[in-house]
Order: structure tokens, then sequence, then C-alpha cells
């Protein structure tokens, strides 16, 4: 079997032309998964079947490994046979039709309400840029919409007057959004005040520019994020998504319905929404193990 894994290798390297440490992970994950079969006294790969193949990922999956990590593996598998099956090693492979195991959910980071207070006390709202930055922190939490969404909005879809902004979503989705009142304030203040003083071409759309004048970036929202965090003392992890996730998790903490809050993000299915329900349903765990006399 190792003289069957070392042409494997040449093929990969010598055909494919793949790059060094992409052959170094597929020899390292079918090491691991010949040295499994020799354990098990098999030592004629053509005797294999899928049976030993989903043994080998359950052994996988008993040592704790992510399932991501288990997937490359049986991707690193699933290549071999294809290999053996082509120069007739194997008469079948054992690996058509196997499933590769699904992705873990990982539950999103959230701020806690006093956090998010924090983190929105943080700008310098006498500077301009300081009133722009609050106006996205504020407009951000208020409404869950993405960073993306926020940075592509245009001078056009934002309605003071009414309290609504519009809002192109994920595949050219158009929704209407409530703002509140707070966010709402500071956005006219830096609509009247600041976006007149950064903008250099009058035909601009972009509602939120950068100090150069143009349509702010997502990149550089991360940066005054991370800085904004920093300064908040706030040591999890944040990630431009994370306003969002917590305007989705504060709304169902505080009642909520899931598909109020579904229609709000845009999400297309219900299924992804739900995730913020396991939050929730954590957040109360905790709440109850810190205030019941006997929990």
């Amino acid at each position: 079997m190792d003289k069957l894994l070392d042409e494997f290798i040449s093929f990969l390297e010598v055909e494919k032309g793949l790059a060094k440490n992409t052959i170094q992970s597929y020899r390292m994950d079918l090491n691991k998964y010949l040295n499994f079969l020799t354990g098990k006294k098999i030592k004629n790969i053509s005797k294999t079947t899928k049976t030993n193949i989903i043994s080998f990922l359950l052994f996988l999956q008993k040592k704790g490994m992510a399932s991501s990590t288990i997937s490359r593996n049986l991707a690193s598998i699933r290549a071999f046979y294809q290999y053996l099956a082509r120069e007739g090693y194997v008469r079948k492979n054992p690996t058509i039709d196997l499933d590769s195991p699904k992705p873990e959910k990982k539950l999103p980071h959230v701020l806690t309400v006093c956090e998010v207070e924090r983190l929105l006390a943080q700008p310098n709202c006498s500077e301009l840029l300081g009133q722009r930055d609050k106006a996205m922190l504020e407009l951000l939490y208020a409404t869950g919409i993405r960073v993306s969404e926020m940075v592509n909005l245009d001078k056009d879809y934002v309605n003071i007057n009414m309290g609504f902004i519009k809002c192109v979503g994920k595949g050219s989705k158009e929704r209407i959004i409530p703002v509140g009142s707070i966010a709402l304030k500071n956005l006219e203040i830096y609509l009247k005040k600041v976006r007149g003083k950064l903008v250099k071409n009058p035909k601009e759309k972009a509602f939120f520019l950068n100090h150069h004048g143009k349509r702010l970036t997502r990149q550089g929202f991360w940066k005054i994020l991370k800085g904004y965090a920093q300064k908040a003392n706030i040591n999890k992890k944040i990630t431009p998504h994370t306003l969002r996730h917590s305007f989705a998790t504060h709304l169902l903490e505080n009642g909520a319905d899931l598909r109020s809050v579904q229609e709000l993000l845009g999400h297309a299915d219900i299924s992804t929404t739900q995730v913020y329900t396991h939050l929730t349903k954590k957040r109360i765990k905790e709440i109850y193990n810190k205030t019941h006399p006997r929990a």
C-alpha cells in the first residue's frame, strides 16, 4: 500500500503539478488512513470497502477532529481511490456515493447590550469622521444590515423624513428597513453637517464617505470597528458582522418573532435565522445558572 501511495504522490507532483504544501497534506492524510487499515489487519487496498472508510472517519471523529478536517481527509481518500480505479488497482471505487460530514454550525459572536453601548459611545462626535462613525455604528445596530449593504448605501436610499432605508442585499434583493430614532438622529446630523464637507465630487452617490470623499470600503470600516472595540475594552472576537449578530440576538431576547427578524435580516431561508435562537437559549441558561438559588 505504501508503494501505491508513492505512485499517487508522484502522479500529483508530475501530472497534476500541485503545490508542495497540498501534496504534503495528501500524504499526511493518506498515511493516517493506511496506518488505520494496517491496524485493522488489512494489507491489500483492493480488499477495502466503504465500511472501512466510514470506520476511519468515525475514528477521526472520536479523536475530536473538526468536521472540516474530516472532510479534508475524505477528499484525500476519494482522490486516492479515483487514481487507483483509473490505474486498475481496484475494481470498484468504495468512495462513490459516500457523503462528506456536514460542517459544524458555529454560533456567531455577539455583544451584550452593555458592550454595544460602550462601543457606540466611543466615536468623538465633535469631529467630522467621529460623527460619521457614530452614524454608521448606530445604523448597523439599529437595522442589522450587513456591512457590505451599509457601505453600498446610496444617498437616495436613506429617507430621513420617513425613517427608513432601502437596502440592496444578496441577489440584488431590495428590502425596506425601519430605522430607530437614535440612529435616525445621527444619520440626520451626518447628512446635514458632515457628508457635505467630506464629498469632493457633487455627483458622488455614496452615503458614507471616507476622508478622500469616496465610498467607504468594508476594509475601511473593519479598521474603524477594531479601533473602537479596543477603546471600549471589548476583548471578544469582533468582526464586521458582530453588530448584525447582536441586533438579531437582542431582538429575539426581547420577544421579537423569528419571521420578523428573518425579514429584517434579509435571510432567504428561516433556518439561517434560527441560529440566533440557539444563542438566546444559551443566554437564558447562563442567566438561570447565575440567578437561581438551586441552579
